[in-house]
């Protein structure tokens, strides 16, 4: 339901209400026509990111639905986080969700789809600006902003010359994703709710997923000798 110009434009909007009124810090960004990658800063202890999804979410859902005069919801689900450590990890991400609409094939440079964060890191707004430029400049460890959107623009074009990738799942959809004592420390901090999900490497990262249990592991034993092909994995956190 995004695929209205209008629908992605005020998903934004209310993107800016959300850092006005809760001091979201946002560090990238793509709205694509039926999924958003949202990249924020985490502040340990406040209630910042679920409020300022709810608001988010909440606005775009009401004003679509009064428009089309529809009933229903709006989106599929409720958004899912994963944890991202910083240094090279964060720096995997922040050029990945540039390159959505590169991978979906709807544009050669992310500079070509206005709905995402590169033009405005490559050029900061004075007004409604949306990305925290400060703090993505400390993060990525640069002294000056120039520095900062030269090297981003690299990355960007190495990633473009080596065919911008599959898609990479850990960014949407592992509970953390980093190196092994960022995935420990992740475990530690959720405590009782790490029971059941598995730790896996892959690619020299760490990724905490939820568990993969096979669909016909639910039946009982008549049905147990269904064939191995209808066997299919979903995640049971989903």
């Amino acid at each position: 339901m995004l695929k209205f110009l209008k629908d992605r434009a005020r998903w934004l909007q209310w993107l800016v209400e959300a850092r006005k009124r809760y001091g979201l810090v946002v560090l990238n960004y793509t709205v694509t026509s039926n999924h958003i990658h949202l990249l924020v800063l985490d502040k340990a202890g406040e209630k910042v990111i679920p409020s300022s999804m709810q608001l988010v979410a909440g606005r775009t859902a009401q004003e679509y639905n009064a428009r089309k005069k529809r009933l229903g919801a709006y989106w599929q689900d409720r958004y899912h986080a994963t944890a991202i450590e910083n240094g090279k990890h964060f720096r995997r991400c922040l050029v990945y969700i540039d390159l959505n609409m590169l991978r979906a094939g709807v544009v050669s440079h992310p500079c070509e789809w206005v709905f995402c964060g590169y033009n405005e890191i490559q050029h900061p707004r004075r007004k409604n600006k949306i990305i925290a430029y400060e703090q993505l400049m400390q993060l990525l460890g640069f002294d000056r902003y120039d520095q900062m959107t030269a090297a981003y623009r690299g990355w960007i074009e190495d990633a473009i010359e080596q065919g911008a990738g599959d898609r990479q799942p850990q960014w949407s959809e592992s509970i953390a994703v980093g190196n092994k004592k960022f995935i420990e420390g992740t475990i530690k901090k959720l405590g009782s709710r790490a029971a059941g999900r598995r730790v896996v490497q892959s690619e020299g990262q760490f990724e905490l997923k939820d568990p993969e249990i096979s669909y016909n592991a639910h039946f009982g034993p008549k049905k147990a000798n269904i064939d191995h092909q209808n066997g299919y994995y979903w995640n049971v956190s989903q």
